[in-house]
């Protein structure tokens, strides 16, 4: 099961290796997805905002690197994905905010970053403008980690938190059927969290097992919808970040929702999600959901 919109994948680009990772894998998802891949570089402001003949208020020695890094991207893209169609958008403003409004002006059907930048984007490092963009976009974001090369059919992982998670799920499964990839959903407990120092009876820690068990498995039944994707539901003890870290180290694609109280006000996102974006191994595709 796929579905009918057509937007474009857009990804935010400078001369950074972390860059080029980030367009590596927009390039192979545009491909799975048969749609657009749009490469969107950011200017300004700063002192090299200039107003003369360019028409794009900036000084022509700018512009024209500005341009000439789009154009060498797009022909890089050409020569690995001939079939492509790839076109390219020059943007000012600060760097979050210049991303949040091409993705707006797309209409993308997911924005993609890497992890930490420099020029157009100096500020793209972890934890400024990747999570800021990924806090407050209201479609996935993938800050792109790992390794582009690995094979589209890896596995795809899923995060899950609670009942709210079905969108997350949704776009996993979606990019599982594209991609041929098992679709692994991860929920993560602890039975002594809320113990402190005395030990839960036994019969309390099974009662509670089964409950996280059962929440996986509801939130599996949007599996029906896809039924060319194979899933898997895995209950891990311990601390969600590590079990999802540890499970990005065989997986292709880890997603993880991002819940309203994450995202709203200007707050961070959580702290699971923040140990994630630096610690997994393969790309993180960031959901909103309600």
């Amino acid at each position: 099961m796929t579905d009918d919109h057509r937007g474009p994948v857009l990804v935010a680009i400078d001369d950074s290796a972390h860059s080029r990772l980030a367009v590596d894998w927009a390039a192979t998802e545009a491909s799975v997805r048969g749609t657009t891949l749009r490469l969107a570089h950011s200017v300004g402001p700063g002192p090299e905002i200039g107003y003369d003949e360019t028409g794009a208020g900036l000084t022509e020695q700018v512009f024209e690197a500005a341009t000439g890094m789009l154009e060498d991207a797009r022909g890089r893209i050409a020569a690995a994905h001939p079939r492509l169609p790839v076109d390219t958008v020059l943007v000012h403003g600060r760097p979050a905010e210049a991303v949040l409004d091409a993705v707006a002006d797309a209409d993308a059907e997911v924005v993609v970053l890497g992890t930490r930048g420099r020029g157009g984007f100096a500020g793209l490092l972890l934890g400024s403008v990747s999570m800021k963009v990924a806090a407050h976009a209201n479609r996935p974001v993938v800050v792109a980690r790992g390794q582009a090369e690995r094979a589209v059919d890896d596995d795809i992982v899923v995060g899950i938190r609670d009942e709210r998670d079905e969108p997350a799920v949704r776009f996993a499964l979606a990019e599982g059927d594209r991609r041929r990839a098992t679709v692994r959903l991860v929920h993560a407990w602890t039975p002594l969290r809320e113990a402190g120092l005395m030990v839960p009876q036994v019969d309390r820690v099974d009662e509670e097992q089964h409950g996280h068990a059962e929440l996986l498995n509801r939130v599996a039944r949007s599996a029906e919808d896809f039924p060319g994707v194979r899933v898997t539901t895995e209950l891990a003890v311990g601390s969600p970040a590590s079990a999802l870290v540890d499970a990005s180290r065989e997986a292709g694609l880890l997603v993880l929702p991002r819940h309203p109280a994450e995202g709203g006000l200007g707050l961070p996102l959580g702290t699971v999600t923040h140990a994630v974006l630096h610690h997994a191994s393969c790309p993180v595709a960031i959901v909103p959901v309600r």
